[in-house]
């Protein structure tokens, strides 16, 4: 390997043996910096040879002290954290590498703790490496989960792909993570962009921060669905949580994003909502039927399936709403695939192509809306 300077070698070496937390290159400011528990040091690079040549050449000194091998990373750590064989002692590792790809290696490592998250954020601070990290719910519940959420709310803004708004705000409405003042906040700015709705749809289907009135029929039907949940008949517990004030707001929200959807992802990921919110009358998961099967289905079930048809005889007036709960157990993209197949349509296109699909779905809606 070719020499670095021996001002550079020798501060560098000085920064190794002072076993560092994590390891940081600048390369447009031709820095290194290096993580310690006394505090953040900063290496000045002097170059003897071209700056991209150099950088390489310190990556090298540096991948050598920590891994023996000067073409640590690229050669068989990628090749480890590719296949899934990356093991937690080997984490602290790769936070010393000066490397982007390993610490975005370390951050969606499932062995990731708080403290080499807290190292792995200081190495890189990007809106990927917070939501990697807040999928792992050790990082949630450690010191670094609300950091994480208010660097995502805040940067969120810029993001611009609906798909990454819903699962940022999904995110970060992980319990503990945020303020009710910031929940609030999120909530008025999703009545611009519907995309943070289907967030809280996913996450908080119970707590929706705009009121609604319970159903009217509620108060007439309460001993009956109380019976049915003590009867371990899950229509009960089904049917009073959505005619409750939670279960009418998260309908609302529902009808809400489906009237001005502004992609397929938003649809499909709203419906999979609706369909979670019903699974424990559905723990089959997602059946992957079109609407009139699923119509059909719920038809045929009202007397062949024992909690359905004891639910419709003890509440005979709650008939339509136990078959729309039925229906709506069963949402997914099934209930898309004949409009869209290959469609990328997005936007009003989209909107036209899914519009039966749609209008037949606020129909189910319709008795469980009171």
């Amino acid at each position: 390997m070719e020499e670095l300077s021996p001002e550079d070698s020798l501060r560098l070496n000085v920064l190794l043996a002072n076993k560092p937390q994590a390891i940081r290159v600048n390369e447009s400011y031709l820095t290194v910096h290096g993580l310690t528990a006394a505090g953040e040091q900063e290496i000045k690079l002097s170059p003897n040879c071209r700056e991209e040549q150099y950088v390489k050449r310190v990556r090298e000194l540096i991948s050598g002290h920590v891994l023996g091998s000067p073409g640590g990373y690229p050669v068989y750590l990628k090749r480890w954290t590719r296949m899934g064989q990356m093991r937690d002692e080997s984490l602290e590792q790769l936070l010393l590498l000066g490397e982007p790809e390993a610490v975005i290696a370390a951050v969606c490592a499932p062995g990731l703790s708080d403290e080499l998250a807290r190292r792995a954020w200081w190495c890189l601070e990007s809106a990927d490496n917070a939501r990697h990290m807040l999928a792992n719910p050790e990082i949630v519940k450690g010191e670094m989960g609300p950091v994480l959420a208010r660097y995502l709310i805040e940067h969120l803004p810029f993001e611009t792909e609906p798909e990454v708004m819903i699962e940022t705000v999904r995110l970060v409405l992980q319990e503990g993570l945020i303020t009710a003042e910031e929940r609030e906040d999120l909530w008025r700015k999703a009545g611009r962009k519907n995309a943070y709705i289907v967030g809280f749809l996913a996450t908080v289907p119970d707590e929706m921060p705009e009121p609604a009135n319970e159903h009217a029929l509620l108060e007439s039907c309460r001993t009956e669905l109380k019976q049915l949940k003590q009867d371990n008949n899950p229509y009960g517990a089904s049917l009073e949580r959505v005619m409750s004030q939670s279960g009418q707001a998260f309908i609302a929200a529902v009808q809400k994003v489906l009237k001005k959807p502004a992609n397929q992802e938003v649809v499909s990921m709203t419906l999979d909502a609706i369909r979670n919110y019903f699974q424990p009358i559905r723990p089959g998961g997602d059946p992957d039927l079109k609407m009139e099967q699923l119509v059909e289905s719920a038809e045929a079930e009202q007397q062949s399936d024992a909690d359905l048809s004891a639910a419709c005889q003890a509440l005979p007036a709650l008939t339509d709403q136990l078959m729309a709960a039925r229906v709506l157990s069963g949402m997914g993209y099934g209930v898309l695939r004949p409009f869209l197949r290959d469609s990328t349509a997005i936007g009003t296109l989209m909107r036209k192509k899914i519009a039966p699909a749609t209008s037949k779905l606020d129909e189910v809606i319709k008795p469980l809306k009171g």
